[in-house]
């Protein structure tokens, strides 16, 4: 017993340590624009220190992102002067709405800016001389800009000097279209934002057969105000008008197939603004033997291109994963985000930021997303966990900006078809236990598919609801509640792979039940279902989560590493199974799976279908 102890506790002390290291690098990491104390600001005006912006125009050839040189001049320069970028330019208010965080005096800025940087990041010399030269990338975001040149670091920042004033062509342009499987296979929803309201024009989608004549179907447009925010910074300093959000439905579309389209808005006077032209192909006939491919990450976040905002090292990994997908976007058919987007918690701008850096796979492949801590949970609004991960944004932003096929889109679980592949997407942010109007749908989703018709059947959620050895809570892999209520469906519907994010690492399971291992293959699989393969991909672009220290029997590959999974379904016998790094877009790990309609049938622990004895 002595011996068995002198063991046992240091594992346990060495793995609780890693825990609260894990903690904190994993869920603690700090959205970079809440560390400029932007109520702390003071006049500061320097008649000699000069920032000056150009081009002044963007956008004139129809671009929607553009970049622009800041020149800046400080006689008194330091290592903590730093460069934000403001939109709406005037950001100097005398009237901000009441907060938390009263302005004690001018210039009451109430605003957070859209972006910064420190002066010095890409002029060495600027504390000696005083001069630097920056580069910006602006993406349309419905207003003008104007850049502010501050000193005293982000917690204590002084005003001293406002740069001319910049804008696109036209800043109300149609932007950002992010397709989405509809209710129906033959239907695609497409959703884009724009500065138009519907009493200044009407949006709708001009669309078509690839080369031949096109039709146009309307669109209905939303947006939000400040007050259905639930709580500071989306309340506060984080708001930012979101503009409109348009939807169209493009129903009765012929599977398989190309089409072209492109975003309209008419306005009143009889002209019309349209966007430029983009592509898609049509969701497979459901049970279609086809080639059919599908990329599966969460946790990416967003990253900007021109090196700003990266004060933090908040999400390093976002852009490689961005650009892998796009490099292979003629490979890809359909891709789910499971939760946590942009990590924008509470900062509204960043959404902009967001479906700019998504478009290029969002306009050509339906993006299907699932809720994340941080887009769902502020407590006391129903979010089944306490926290305040989504900085207030109580899941209005990701319910507004992408369309979903739920019921309520407030309540974030859907399911959906491509080809041969069922989906059911959970949202671990609401209630998942058994006897929950949540555990009634995945339950229902999970015995709706018809398994010689869909053999891959595919369950996602956001946190952990089933195995991680990184993820320990209550004694624990894993949500314990959620492998308790949700393990016993996986394993009666022959469930084949389950994913989920929230742990910013990559891991696979051996297929498992109730903790134990069912099968002794790694890389090949046959026969029938029995135990269910669990996949954590978190790691599509945030700061990443150590492995956990213990290697548990049932962990078969570990990499903390960035990367997404991609799932390529051959026929109705045939599934590959890969996961890639976003570094360099090679397999790291693979299996493949191969079985027959009866395997799917036959009789399993906890899966087998009642009998009778009557004849």
């Amino acid at each position: 017993m002595e011996s068995f102890l002198s063991l046992k506790v240091p594992l346990i002390l060495s793995f609780l340590v890693y825990c609260v290291a894990a903690h904190g690098r994993h869920g603690v990491g700090e959205q970079p624009l809440s560390k400029i104390a932007i109520h702390r600001a003071l006049y500061a005006l320097h008649e000699n220190a000069s920032i000056k912006v150009e081009p002044v125009v963007l956008g004139t050839k129809g671009e929607d992102s553009q970049w622009v040189t800041v020149e800046l001049e400080h006689p008194e320069p330091s290592q903590d002067d730093w460069v934000a970028v403001f939109s709406p330019a005037n950001f100097n208010s005398s009237s901000c709405p009441d907060d938390d965080e009263p302005r004690q005096q001018a210039p009451y800025i109430c605003s957070a800016p859209l972006k910064y940087k420190f002066a010095n990041d890409s002029s060495a010399g600027y504390t000696t001389t005083g001069n630097a030269t920056l580069k910006f990338q602006l993406i349309n975001q419905r207003a003008d800009f104007s850049f502010a040149l501050f000193s005293g670091g982000l917690s204590n920042p002084k005003l001293l000097a406002v740069s001319n004033i910049i804008t696109f062509a036209n800043p109300k342009a149609p932007l950002y279209p992010r397709l989405s499987q509809g209710k129906s296979w033959n239907e695609m929803t497409v959703t884009w934002t724009s500065g138009y309201n519907i009493n200044e024009a009407v949006p709708f989608v001009e669309w078509g057969l690839k080369g031949e004549s096109q039709t146009q179907s309307p669109a209905g447009t939303l947006t939000f105000s400040r007050n259905a925010m639930c709580a500071p910074p989306a309340r506060t300093v984080g708001w930012r008008d979101p503009g409109f959000i348009h939807t169209s439905f493009l129903k009765e579309l012929w599977p398989n197939t190309p089409y072209t389209y492109k975003l309209g808005h008419r306005r009143f006077n009889g002209s019309l603004i349209w966007s430029k032209s983009y592509y898609f192909k049509s969701s497979p006939y459901p049970g279609e033997d086809s080639l059919q491919r599908v990329v599966i990450f969460g946790d990416m976040g967003k990253a900007e291109r021109d090196g700003s905002n990266e004060y933090s090292n908040y999400q390093p990994g976002s852009l490689n994963t961005t650009d892998q997908l796009v490099n292979d976007l003629n490979n890809i058919d359909i891709v789910f985000h499971i939760g946590d987007l942009p990590y924008a918690n509470g900062y509204i701008s960043q959404w902009d930021q967001f479906t700019s850096q998504v478009e290029p796979i969002a306009s050509s492949v339906p993006y299907m997303i699932g809720s994340g801590n941080h887009e769902r949970d502020v407590p006391g609004t129903g979010s089944f966990y306490d926290s305040n991960d989504s900085g207030g944004e109580c899941g209005v932003l990701a319910e507004t900006m992408f369309y979903v096929p739920a019921e309520n889109r407030a309540k974030f679980w859907y399911s959906t078809d491509y080809g041969m592949f069922h989906f059911c997407i959970a949202d671990s942010e609401h209630d998942w236990r058994e006897g929950s109007e949540q555990y009634k749908f995945i339950e229902k989703c999970l015995a709706s598919a018809d398994r010689q018709k869909q053999p891959w059947l595919i369950f996602a959620a956001h946190r952990v609801l089933g195995y991680s050895s990184s993820y320990w809570k209550d004694g624990s892999y894993g949500e314990p509640m959620g492998r308790e209520s949700l393990q016993k469906l996986w394993q009666k519907y022959k469930v084949d792979i389950v994913f989920f994010g929230h742990i910013h690492n990559y891991e696979r399971t051996c297929p498992i039940y109730q903790n134990q291992c069912v099968n002794t293959e790694r890389s090949h699989y046959s026969g029938t279902v029995n135990g269910t393969i669990n996949i954590v991909v978190g790691g599509g672009g945030s700061h990443l989560t150590d492995i956990g220290p213990v290697q548990t029997s049932w962990s078969l590959f570990r990499d903390s590493n960035y990367g997404f999974v991609k799932l390529t379904a051959f026929n109705h016998s045939s599934l590959l199974f890969e996961y890639k790094r976003s570094s360099d877009g090679k397999v790291y790990d693979s299996f493949t799976i191969s079985r027959d309609y009866r395997d799917v049938l036959a009789c399993v622990h906890d899966g087998c279908e009642p009998t009778t004895l009557a004849t």
